[in-house]
């Protein structure tokens, strides 16, 4: 009987991931249509970063890619799930493409690193604001090489209006995983 218990308990938790990841894919999809359209920048500030952190923090590194890595297929796939309800492989390698490159390894890297964080909410909020850092960083790079422009240049379209929402969203999203740290460690062992 206790064999059985334990069986279904596993069981329990694979579902508990499937549906957490699917969560995420669904969050980050939704996010995208809080859009603020910046008229100096091809690339508008949206509310998705806050759930692609959440994603690597609660579910770890592997389904928390896997849920970006998700996101991403089903919109190349067709589904109008980009920002401005954007879709296909052409929404990729426009200007947005290479943040969304930066969803997937921020996923990554807040996963391996949240155990780091300890029990202090600046440390949380720190590691949060470290891949960030990561996922902008991505999308200024892949910017410059899209447009053949200069690294100043997008810094200044690509990563520095982004930072005070950025810091915003890394707050509110490492405060939400602060608190729910109990829950998230027993529910996914991360």
């Amino acid at each position: 009987m206790e064999a059985i218990l334990k069986k279904e308990f596993t069981l329990d938790k694979a579902l508990l991931r499937v549906l957490a990841t699917a969560t995420f894919v669904i969050l980050t999809a939704l996010s995208a249509f809080v859009r603020i359209p910046l008229p100096f920048s091809p690339v508008p500030v949206t509310l998705q970063t806050m759930f692609v952190l959440l994603a690597g923090a609660c579910l770890g590194p592997g389904l928390g890619a896997a849920s970006q890595l998700s996101y991403i297929l089903l919109g190349v796939g067709g589904l109008p799930i980009f920002t401005n309800a954007g879709y296909g492989l052409s929404y990729l390698l426009g200007p947005t493409g290479g943040y969304l490159a930066g969803f997937v390894l921020a996923g990554i890297f807040i996963g391996k690193c949240i155990q780091y964080a300890g029990k202090k909410f600046i440390h949380t909020f720190a590691l949060f604001c470290l891949a960030d850092l990561l996922l902008s960083s991505c999308g200024m790079v892949w910017l410059k090489t899209l447009l053949g422009i200069s690294v100043q240049k997008s810094f200044l379209i690509g990563f520095l209006p982004f930072l005070p929402g950025d810091l915003f969203k890394a707050f509110f999203a490492a405060l939400f995983y602060f608190k729910m740290k109990p829950r998230v460690k027993k529910m996914f062992g991360v």
